[in-house]
């Protein structure tokens, strides 16, 4: 059965599993919030916006689950990290993260992890090419939610925030690495399916 887009939805790598069920979606869930708050570790600190491996785990969570769980996991994360968890860059977590000028681009997780995901069910991730543009879109949804916050959050530290200085603070430095994240992701996981279709 095709849907109205003429692609025939199927399984995401995540539902390659043996068991299946509840309690294995939570474990799913959770295990995504916490690759992508290791993720987040890797960090090369820069204010306004840290460069982190978030990205290149929303795009790997999202397509590994799938939309609903994948958007989800990057829920729990935020949440997690809000009440107070270490998950954030730098280890950090609390309330006080809402007023960090980047958590603009953790709200971005969230859809982003769910176009990835329906994208994924739908055969995006099996392929480099098709893999490649989807990681890209995906990659580029956290900055729909990102900038306006960090224009928002850098006006209210008095710092200067017009088009062109969000876009300098906020975009240009992370392009390069987005892509690079983008290309690993389309790499990884048309390999993962390989490798399981050998099994």
């Amino acid at each position: 059965m095709t849907n109205a887009t003429g692609f025939a939805p199927r399984a995401v790598l995540a539902d390659r599993l043996r068991t299946q069920g509840v309690a294995t979606d939570a474990a799913l869930i959770a295990g995504g919030a916490l690759f992508t708050a290791a993720m987040a570790q890797l960090e090369v600190p820069m204010w306004p916006v840290p460069i982190t491996g978030q990205t290149l785990a929303v795009v790997l969570v999202g397509a590994t689950l799938g939309a609903r769980r994948g958007m989800l996991s990057l829920l729990v994360y935020a949440v997690a990290g809000l009440a107070g968890a270490p998950f954030f860059a730098g280890f950090t977590g609390g309330l006080h993260a809402l007023a960090v000028p980047s958590f603009g681009y953790v709200i971005g997780f969230i859809p982003a992890a769910g176009v990835i995901g329906w994208l994924a069910r739908r055969n995006w991730d099996r392929h480099v090419g098709r893999a490649t543009a989807a990681m890209l879109l995906a990659s580029a949804i956290p900055f729909v939610t990102g900038l306006p916050y960090l224009a928002v959050a850098l006006g209210t530290l008095g710092a200067p925030n017009d088009l062109q200085s969000v876009l300098a603070a906020g975009l240009y430095p992370f392009i390069v690495g987005g892509i690079a994240k983008a290309l690993i992701a389309a790499g990884i996981l048309p390999l993962a399916w390989k490798v399981l279709g050998r099994r």
